[in-house]
């Protein structure tokens, strides 16, 4: 009789090393080895966390956390796509912002990544037709991460949102893979219009802080948007715009801005 193939253990590299962090945290800093079991080694994947860790930071008296963790599970588990997402941006927290050291701390610590995964769950639901418990969840993200995104804008995968504070995305914004942007960015509507009014922002684009990208057209890939700008008309691909109302000041200056987060205006200021 042939001898059936031995079982191969898959293996997880990100969560290996999440893992490997979060014991590093409990021997060295004992006052945390409870947060640490309880958040990261107590769970056997990266999307129990997640599952975890989201429903304690939007739990209420509202909603329980055992309510939003069944929530929250079953969305893992009826759309892959959520977790290969929330996979894309903790990658791209660490490697864009200097000041993210471990693969944990997006989970653990920074709200930009939470808010970011608490979205992607009021959008699942919104997909589904659950209209009233997405709007639930877009209300508890904004109270409790002071970032308002509409169940129905479109996040692609790899966004890192620095800071987080005051980030404003509307209904039927697009946001495409790998951008990047600050605090106090709004991508909204103009007027009263109740249709497809709010920009589409392509892939591998930095928009600065304070900078507000108002209306229905499109940011063009790899662009650059200055902190402080009021972006009213479209922006081609590879350009930097900056000012109020925003003009094109100049090329991006590399190939994929929200990677480099290069934010000067290097030779180009005094065109503006």
């Amino acid at each position: 009789m042939a001898q059936s193939e031995p079982s191969v253990t898959s293996i997880d590299p990100l969560w290996t090393r999440i893992r490997s962090e979060a014991e590093e945290i409990a021997h060295n800093e004992p006052l945390m080895a409870s947060l640490v079991h309880a958040g990261i080694l107590y769970h056997k994947t990266l999307e129990s966390v997640l599952s975890f860790r989201i429903a304690q930071k939007l739990a209420s008296q509202e909603m329980s956390e055992l309510i939003l963790r069944e929530i929250l599970d079953e969305a893992y588990a009826s759309d892959p796509s959520l977790i290969e997402a929330a996979r894309a941006d903790i990658l791209a927290v660490f490697d864009r912002d200097p000041a993210c050291h471990r693969l944990l701390q997006p989970v653990l610590f920074f709200k930009g990544y939470q808010a970011v995964q608490a979205h992607r769950l009021s959008h699942y639901l919104w997909k589904e037709g659950r209209k009233d418990l997405a709007y639930f969840v877009q209300m508890r993200t904004s109270e409790t991460f002071g970032v308002d995104i509409h169940p129905g804008a479109r996040i692609g995968k790899g966004l890192m949102i620095d800071h987080a504070h005051s980030i404003v995305i509307g209904e039927t914004a697009v946001v495409g893979d790998n951008v990047s942007m600050l605090h106090s960015v709004t991508l909204g509507g103009t007027g009263k219009e109740d249709d497809d009014r709010h920009p589409k922002i392509g892939d591998g684009v930095l928009i600065g802080a304070g900078a507000a990208v108002l209306g229905n057209f499109t940011v063009g890939n790899c662009s650059r948007i200055a902190s402080g700008s009021v972006v009213l008309q479209e922006v081609p691909p590879c350009k930097t715009v900056a000012g109020v109302p925003a003009k094109i000041v100049g090329e991006a200056g590399c190939a994929e801005p929200s990677r480099s987060m290069d934010q000067l205006l290097q030779g180009i200021v005094e065109t503006i």
